[in-house]
Order: C-alpha cells, then structure tokens, then sequence
C-alpha cells in the first residue's frame, strides 16, 4: 500500500512467519478477546506465554549474532568497574563500587578524614547472588549512621522485605515483609533504639498506610509490632513519607494525581499524633519543606504554575495563615524545591524552552530576598539536577548536568566564589564519542495548532541529511523527557539511525499546562501530536519516511499503540515494552493495581462518557484488519503495574488482524516486573536484542 507515509520497502518479513502461530493454536471462539489469558493459574496461559516465547526466540535466531555484536560493543563503550561520588554525612563517608564484571554494587565507608579505614558494609552481590530477581528498594541509615536499614524485592512485584544491620559487619536481620520500598529514620534514636518509618499496600497494591515500628537494637530486646499512624480511605491516594534535609520534622503526603494533603511530625518525638499542615482540596497539589521557623509551600491554589507560599512552624496554631513569597507566574512553572539555612533551591521550568532552570533563592529572617539569581547552564538544552547536598547548612552543591551529547557529569559549585569543580564524569569509549554527536530542537503543527517540540541527536557527520529514526514518545502523568544521554543509543546512532524525541502533551516538558492538555478529556491531544511529530520530523528532512520507527513504554505503549491503529502506514516498525494497551477494561477493574490511582489521569468509566472516551482510544479497542508493521512487544510476568496480559492480549489480536507479512512478536519475561531485568548485564543484553530488531526493521541489519 503507497500512502504518504512512504512504504517498508527495508524491511523484508521472513517466510513462514504465521505457520503454527500460538494465536491460531490457542484461539477460543467463546471468548474472541482474550480475556481468558487473565487467569494467571492456569496452565493455557503459562503454555501460550511460553509458546509466544518460542515463537519470538525462533524468528529471531537469525538475529542472534547482531545482538550479541550489539551487546558485545556496548560493554567496551561503558566503564564497568563504576565507583559513585563519596557523600561525607556528619560522621562518615559513604559511596558505592561496581565491580567491572558485577550486576550489583558494594557499599563502602569510612570514618570522615580517615579514608585508609574504608569497610565494606553491604554487598548487594551477596544478597542478590541467588535470586532469579534481585531489587534493592531503599537504604537508609540510622542518625548515628551506624545502623542501615533497607528493603529488597526478590520477586519483581513490588512487594518489599525490610532487613536491618550493624555497620559494618552486623548481621542482617529481616524485621518484616510486604511493605512498600521506602523507609525513613525518625531523629529518636536511643541506645536501645530508634523509630523507622514505612508503609504498606491495600488488596490492590496501593500504598495505603503509613506505619511506625520501634527498631530495638538488642537481638534479645524483642521487636514490637508495628504500630498504624495514618491509613488512606480515599482509593484514589497514595501515602508516603519523608523528612526534611533541617532534620525536624518527618512529612506525610497522601495524594491523588491531582490533590495532596500533608500531615507533618516532629522527628525527635516520631509518637505523636501527626498535625495536618495542609488540608485536601480537589484539585490542589502541594508539596511541604521547612527551614527553623518557617515552612514552604508550592501550591497551585491561585493558578496551574503554582506559587511559593510560608508560614509559622509552631504547632501552636496549626492554622496560621500561609503568606505569599513568591507568586503565580504565566510563562514558568515552580517545579520542585529544597530548602538549606540559607534559603532555597527551586526547580522552574519555562514553558517557551522546555527547559528547567535551578534557581537560587537567599533569604534573611524576614524573608527578604538576599540574593536570587539562575545557576548557569553548560548548554541548552540540557538537564541539571540537584543531588548529594545532604548537609543544611551547605554552600557547596552538587550538580548533575547531562544532555543528549553530554554524559552525565558531577559538579561542585561553590555558592560563594562562584567556582565549578568537575567530580566525575561518565567515561565513554569506542569510535564514536560524544564530541561527534549534535542535537537540535525542531517543532511540529499539530491538529489544532499547537507547536509541538521534538528533540532529535544524530552523528554531526549525517545531520544534513534524512535519516532511517527512532522516534521516543510518552505523554503522561506530567512526566517530562528532559535530555538525557544514553551510552547504549550510540550503537544506533554509530549506524546512521537518528534518535527523536516527540514532547507530547500530557507530559510536563512545558510545565503544567501541557500536562493538562493531554490527559482526560484532552487526551487525544498526545496522539495527534505524536503522529505530527512524525511529519514534521520527515518534512525538516530529519529523517526518511519509510524509515521510522516508533517506540512507547508503559503509558507510552498507549501512545503509540493507539498511533499505530490510527496510522500503521506511518512507522516501518514500533517497540511496545510493558505497554498499557487494555485501557478501558484495566480502568473497568478497581481490584487492579493502580486502576483507582488512575481515574484522575484517565477517567473513571463509571460514567458512561467517560467509558465511551477511552474506548475511542483504548489501543485494544481499536485494532482492526489493516497491515501493520512489525511489532516487537515485550511483558513482564510479574508486572503489578501493567498485567502481563495486556501486551499479550495486544499481540494475539493484531496477530488475528494483521493483513500483511510483517512480523508481530511477543516476548515476556518470566522473571521480573514492570522495570525490567534487575541485573544491569541483561539489561543491556535485552537492550541490544530490541536494537537488533530496531536495525533489522530499518534495512540496517
């Protein structure tokens, strides 16, 4: 078929590709929609994903040389043998080592000044060594700094193990299981012990509650149970928790995806009741942060861009009124912030670049501004973030900064001189290097007008020139695909493949507005856009029309999946990875995890309008006899986020559907959840098999 979009004519589909499909062998005529592959007990199932498995693994045996070549030449581009930036707290310092052939890293400290007194207190290779799936959730040490706590997952469902040692050479103790990944000290802590706090899942996995749990450092002192501090009614909110960088006062967020309420408790005195520093209201968010006196609020009462509000920290009256510090703006969005002694840090995003500018705010007692000005940027666009400054009182901050050419690096900036001190950079190896990389930003039209920015890299020595491309899109949740660097791209843009970006709506890249934009009713609005990119990418000569492909994971499988029922004809190939696809019997399904957390991002299709909303876009819904490209689609059997069955039902589907010759193939994993692999080795080989398709599909195999 011509159409404007070009044809596939690289890509050649091998024969015999639909004899013994495991769809014509396991087709029910009662139930033509797959439902059935829900039951995840019965043996139909685990012998359809393991038939699919063989399926994928048979077509791509021809493929197998070029992933091992792939996976071979992004281990000598990479420094395997990786040691973090050492972070000095009060009493020692602490970093992590990776052993060059190691999945997991050691952690190791010393007593601050005395680096030649280095242990190693916690290796994670041990505790991984025999565990199909291994996920370190989070670490966190004790006020001393002598005791570590941390939660594992050993099966890729999310459900975490809370474990706890002397440092360095105690034994690990298991304290208690099924509990969410986070714990967090209170500032307790006794000879006898200390308070940590943690929360736990409802029948659907919602973190639903936060707990408090007496940690007596006695193995014989006996351990209380936990004790319940706040439980969520609302299905709709999620409950977490963590403490300020002044050390006073433990903050409690339950909230919606568009709603927060923040409950705060003294660190020192972690028992008592919690005191509500801002009460829910529908469609408010807020996030809380304190220096002595005084706490912060971003909110977004007055306007979706939000403001920087204070009040009172005495408890004494806990409605003091909050006054406006720095208000609502049209053109910025008041991302995020970190308070020090000094003043703050914020995070604004412009709407107009896409791009997030670190803004340093000193204030005096009375809040008067004593010095406000941006942190230089090393090139725009780019990405930098704030990370490792846990002392209060800091006038060195540790920037991270990368970029599409950039590999991420690590500055110290001193706030008094002005000075930047390079940390550490990410080594890169191999024939092509970052200096030959360029990237540039170009904009689509979409539907209704709206420009739409794309962010493309590419080798400096082909950039005047139309490129095969693989074009990245998500569009939810607020999330933003601000540049980053990728050593494992280099294999695709080493061959001539361009590397673009489509900043859809429903993401946050244009701060507040361009998520609303793109989600619940104007959820349509991703899809045009993504489809526009497409063109506008051919049209600036970027990259060549029969030669694109497409590429969503996660909610980015929506993106895409309904893209490609709308317009196969665009894309020579598409990647779906732990896609959400099944949108509109997912959101039908309370029971599930995530579906009530959802319906602020979604809709809920309880109402009819709503339903009928989703189903006009749900990608599952909307599959019909047409030719598709190839698809490679990838799931994970323990994936609590999006079920195993929805990228399997998609694949039997469009199997059924499929009009053409094109390969549509599906592998699940049967040893991890929705983040993949756990060990980074088959990470980069799962990485390099899906490169192998993405340069069979683009002729470049």
């Amino acid at each position: 078929m011509i159409s404007r979009y070009g044809t596939c004519q690289f890509m050649k589909a091998q024969p015999g590709m639909h004899e013994g499909s495991p769809v014509a062998h396991y087709y029910r005529a009662d139930d033509p929609e797959w439902h059935w592959l829900e039951d995840r007990e019965s043996t139909d199932v685990s012998d359809f994903i393991t038939a699919a498995n063989q399926q994928h693994a048979d077509w791509f045996a021809p493929l197998s040389p070029l992933a091992d070549t792939l996976y071979r030449s992004h281990l000598a581009r990479r420094e395997l043998a990786v040691k973090s930036l050492e972070t000095a707290l009060d009493h020692f310092t602490f970093w992590s080592e990776t052993g060059a052939e190691d999945d997991y890293p050691c952690w190791w400290r010393y007593p601050n000044g005395q680096p030649e007194q280095k242990t190693c207190f916690l290796d994670v290779r041990e505790r991984a060594a025999h565990q199909p799936f291994f996920d370190m959730g989070d670490m966190a040490l004790s006020p001393d700094e002598q005791w570590l706590a941390w939660t594992e997952d050993t099966q890729g469902d999310e459900r975490f193990t809370l474990w706890l040692k002397r440092l360095p050479n105690g034994a690990p103790r298991q304290l208690i299981s099924d509990i969410g990944p986070s714990v967090c000290w209170a500032e307790d802590q006794s000879a006898e012990g200390a308070t940590l706090l943690f929360t736990r899942f409802d029948d659907t996995q919602r973190p639903d509650s936060l707990w408090r749990l007496w940690v007596a450092f006695a193995k014989d002192g006996g351990q209380p149970s936990p004790e319940l501090i706040f439980r969520e009614a609302d299905p709709e909110f999620w409950v977490g928790v963590g403490k300020t960088r002044s050390k006073a006062w433990l903050m409690i967020e339950t909230g919606s995806k568009e709603t927060t309420e923040v409950l705060a408790l003294p660190a020192h005195r972690p028992a008592v009741p919690p005191v509500c520093l801002h009460a829910r209201q529908p469609g408010v968010e807020v996030s809380i942060d304190h220096r002595p006196g005084t706490f912060y609020r971003l909110n977004n009462q007055t306007g979706p861009h939000f403001q920087l509000d204070i009040r009172t920290d005495s408890l004494s009256n806990p409605q003091a009124p909050w006054q406006t510090l720095i208000p609502h703006r049209d053109d910025a969005t008041l991302e995020g912030m970190d308070a020090f002694s000094w003043g703050l840090i914020l995070a604004e995003r412009s709407h107009q670049d896409a791009q997030v500018r670190l803004r340093r705010v000193e204030l005096d007692a009375q809040h008067h501004f004593l010095f406000d000005g941006y942190l230089a940027l090393p090139e725009t666009l780019c990405s930098q973030l704030l990370e490792d400054s846990p002392h209060f009182d800091t006038r060195t901050l540790h920037l991270r900064e990368e970029s599409f050419t950039r590999p991420p690096s690590w500055y110290a900036l001193d706030l008094d001189s002005g000075q930047r001190k390079l940390l550490k950079r990410v080594a890169v190896h191999g024939h092509l290097t970052p200096e030959q990389l360029t990237s540039r930003r170009i904009w689509a039209t979409s539907h209704d007008g709206e420009q739409v920015p794309i962010s493309v890299v590419m080798r400096t020595d082909l950039a005047d020139q139309p490129l095969p491309t693989l074009l990245y899109g998500y569009g939810a949740y607020g999330d933003a695909l601000d540049p980053w660097f990728s050593i494992a791209r280099l294999e695709l843009l080493e061959r001539g493949v361009a590397f673009a970006v489509a900043h859809v709506r429903g993401g946050g890249e244009r701060g507040e507005p361009w998520y609303l934009k793109g989600k619940m009713a104007h959820k349509e609005n991703s899809f045009h856009d993504f489809l526009a990119a497409r063109e506008a990418l051919v049209t600036a000569h970027v990259s060549q029309p029969e030669r694109v492909i497409a590429y969503g994971a996660s909610a980015g499988g929506l993106l895409v999946g309904t893209c490609l029922n709308r317009a196969p004809e665009a894309f020579c190939a598409a990647v779906l990875d732990v896609p959400f696809l099944d949108v509109l019997r997912t959101m039908q399904n309370p029971a599930l995890p995530l579906t009530t957390a959802e319906y602020t991002e979604w809709g809920n299709p309880e109402d009819p309008n709503v339903a009928k909303r989703i189903a006009g876009y749900s990608p599952i819904d909307n599959i019909q006899p047409q030719r598709y490209p190839a698809l490679w689609v990838e799931g994970s059997w323990f994936d609590t986020r999006v079920s195993y069955w929805e990228p399997a039902k998609f694949y039997a589907r469009v199997t059924q559907a499929q009009q053409g010759d094109a390969p549509i193939l599906l592998h699940t994993d049967m040893s991890s959840g929705h983040g993949g692999a756990s060990g980074r080795f088959k990470a980069w080989r799962d990485a390099a098999r899906q490169d192998a398709f993405i340069l069979w599909a683009l002729g470049l195999a």
